[in-house]
This record gives C-alpha cells, structure tokens and sequence, in this order.
C-alpha cells in the first residue's frame, strides 16, 4: 500500500503525468454526466426489479458503467465494443490475413482497432433492439410506433459510440487502457449508492453477516491479486555467438508465463449461455401452449440463478472458456519459433518442436489453478448468499475482479512511466 501512494504522489508531482491525470478525471466527470441522462418512456422501478432477477442484466451493467440500471442514453454501453473485439481476437486464429495484420506494429493495431469499431456498430444495433424486446416483454417500456424504435435504436446505439470514443481519448490522452477505467469508474461510482441502500435495509443479524461478507471481501481482494500476479518463470538461454571481434549473447532471461491469461474474458463468455435458457424460458411461460408452458417452467427451475445446477454448469462452462481463450492468446508454437530464431533455448529442451511441446504442457498445467479460481470468482455472489444470507452484495466477484485488475494495472503504467522520466531527466 506504501508503494502504491508513493507511485501516485510521485505521479501527481510530475507535469506530463499530473495532466493526463486530469483529463482522466475531466472525461470521467463527462462519462458520470451523461449516465444520468434518462431514456423517455421507460418505467425505472420495474426496471430495477427486472435487474435483481436477471444476472445477465447485471453483467451488462457493469460494462455500462452502472448506466443500464438507470437507463440513460449510455445504456448498453461498452458491452458491444467488448463483444466486438473478443470476436475480432478469435477471428484471427480463422483468417491468416488478419493474424498477418496483428503482426504488423503500429499500423496492425489501428486497423485492427478501426475494424473492432465498425464491428460494434452492428452490434449495439442488434443489443439495442434486443433491449427493447425485453424491456416490451417484460411491459417495463410502452409500446412505440415504427418510427420511436428506430429513434430508440439510434440512441442507444450513438451512446455506444460515445462512450467508445471517450474511452479511446483516455487511451491516448490520458493513463491505461481506456475501456477498463470507464468499467472501473462505472462500478465505483455505484458503490456509495448501493451501500446506503444496504444499510437502510439492514436488521441486527445482517450487521453480522455484512461483517462476515467484508471479510470475504478481503480475502477475495487479496487472492485476485494474488492470482494475478502469480506467474511461471520459464528459464531461456541464449547461445554464445560471435560476430567479428565482438561476441552476443550467453545470456540468460525467463518466459513469464502468467496463471490468469484470460483475465474476465471467459465470465462474459460463460454467462453469457449459460443465461440464455432464463430467457426463452421469460418468453415460453407467457406461451399458451402447455408443452412450451411446460418447458418454460423446467429451463427456470433448472436454471435458477441460486440453485445447484446453474452454478454447477457456470462454474464448468468458465473453466472450460479459460482454457479456450488461453490457447487463443497464446501460442507456444509461435514463442517457440521466435526463441529458437533469436537463439535461445530452454535448459533441457531442444529448439523447435519440443519447446512447443513443453510450453504447451506447462500452459495446461498452470491455467487450472487460474480456471478454478475464475470459476469460484463467477459463482461468488450465490457462494456469499449461501454463508451470509445477504441478497444486495455491494459488488460482485466479477466486479472485484475487474477493480483490482485495473488498479494493478493503471499503478505498473505510472510506475514505469516514473522509471521513463527519470532516465530522461538522466540523460539531461
């Protein structure tokens, strides 16, 4: 904790890093601003009735930065852009023309990003008019004509835009990455409203049990970090070689390789099927035939957010998308080959194939620990509920998760940005 307020007072008293601080702070002020902004024509209590039911809702409300709970003109948020650069990433393992265009520096990753961008338009407007279907469903939105869905489509759609944009100047403008501070701002900014309502609901047995979650939430904080920075240290080698009069290399470095390389991705994949039967099961109770009725009655029982059997199959589906997303963002054939050309090799293991072959046993190895964790993290909220009894939590696993990973984030930026000023004012 010492380290991290003397990062951020060193930080603070630096020119460069102080501005960019602030425009951080400026665009947050922004972002809180226009969450506030309400969409006409929507009933709010019922809307938040519908958000205490529906975990799926939730989730997306995280990434909207708290906006969707409200229903401002930022509702859907960052979800789409999320979305969008997920299918981007798995889509180069698909196309070698853009795996090609991953490589290529600089000029890759903007195109990259360009594409993510037009990819997410499509999809806010398939989200948005998904959002108007439910909310119509669940009679918390009135009927509109043609031409007010279109207008509430579009609306919606350009807030996504927005807040893209906003997150794209913090990336450039401002420290870290963007997208996660507008998430981090967007669950923090919750906390003090959810924590009065909490406490204007609490009776003498839930003080106690508020106690027992704040321990939980302790302990939760310290195994995200922990788990976080938790990696496997590999030993590389490089050869002698000599080249004139000079000799290069014989030196040794690490691989790290870290527990949790999926980071939240593999949640948002999880929750977002194994809460796809709630929902045709909202529209097939209405139904009026009695076998669809029927079946409606069985996917909300069986998939009760609370009960054994959704969390049996979350738990599963987030251990299993964290070993698919690992081998989607890491390739032990591709580390392999750049090794083997920069001359190094691992101690006991030959060059080429059987590098390969022991990063990939080692990646295998070590991701199970992080799935499991990730897996426990998901499932956190019905784990509390069961020791505690307490149903309004102030933040969930994911969101813990999400916070902190951001802070240990956003602290390594602004230190190595302090270690990159003094170096310059040394070679001044």
């Amino acid at each position: 904790m010492n380290d991290i307020l003397r990062i951020f007072r060193n930080s603070v008293g630096d020119h460069e890093t102080r501005k960019k601080i602030l425009i951080v702070l400026f665009i947050f002020i922004i972002f809180r601003f226009f969450a506030h902004i309400p969409v006409a024509g929507v009933n709010i209590a019922q809307l938040k009735s519908l958000f205490e039911q529906n975990q799926l809702l939730g989730l997306l409300d995280i990434f909207s930065g708290g906006t969707l709970s409200n229903f401002s003109i930022l509702a859907i948020g960052l979800g789409p852009y999320i979305y969008a650069s997920i299918v981007l990433q798995l889509m180069t393992i698909v196309y070698p023309k853009l795996e090609e265009l991953q490589k290529e520096g600089e000029y890759g990753r903007q195109k990259i990003n360009q594409y993510t961008r037009y990819l997410t338009i499509p999809l806010a407007v398939i989200q948005s008019f998904g959002m108007y279907a439910l909310l119509r469903n669940q009679q918390i939105i009135t009927a509109l004509s043609p031409l007010d869905i279109l207008s509430f489509i579009l609306t919606m759609t350009a807030g996504t835009i927005f807040v893209m944009w906003l997150g794209e100047l913090i990336s450039e403008q401002g420290i870290g990455n963007g997208i996660s501070l507008l998430i981090f701002a967007g669950i923090v900014g919750r906390i003090p409203v959810i924590t009065a309502q909490m406490i204007s609901t609490l009776t003498q047995q839930d003080v106690l049990n508020l106690l027992i979650f704040a321990l939980l939430g302790i302990v939760v904080i310290a195994a995200v970090v922990f788990v976080n920075e938790s990696v496997r240290r590999v030993p590389i080698y490089y050869a002698k070689r000599v080249r004139g009069s000079r000799m290069y290399g014989g030196q040794s470095t690490h691989l790290p390789l870290r527990i949790n390389q999926a980071g939240v991705i593999p949640i948002i994949f999880a929750v977002s099927i194994v809460l796809l039967p709630s929902l045709f099961a909202n529209y097939l109770i209405s139904s009026a035939n009695k076998g669809l009725a029927s079946a409606g009655s069985f996917l909300a029982t069986t998939f009760d957010p609370n009960g054994i059997p959704y969390n049996a199959i979350y738990f599963a589906l987030v251990v299993g998308f964290t070993y698919f997303y690992t081998a989607v963002i890491f390739n032990p054939q591709k580390i392999s080959e750049e090794i083997q050309k920069n001359g190094g090799f691992v101690p006991g293991i030959r060059p080429g194939k059987p590098t390969s072959s022991f990063l990939n046993y080692v990646t295998t190895r070590i991701t199970l620990p992080g799935a499991i964790f990730l897996g426990i993290v998901a499932i956190l909220p019905s784990i509390v509920l069961a020791i505690t009894g307490i149903t309004a939590v102030l933040v969930g696993g994911t969101s813990i998760l999400i916070v902190v990973s951001v802070v240990i984030e956003t602290v390594k930026i602004l230190e190595a940005q302090m270690v990159q000023r003094s170096y310059e004012r040394f070679a001044l």
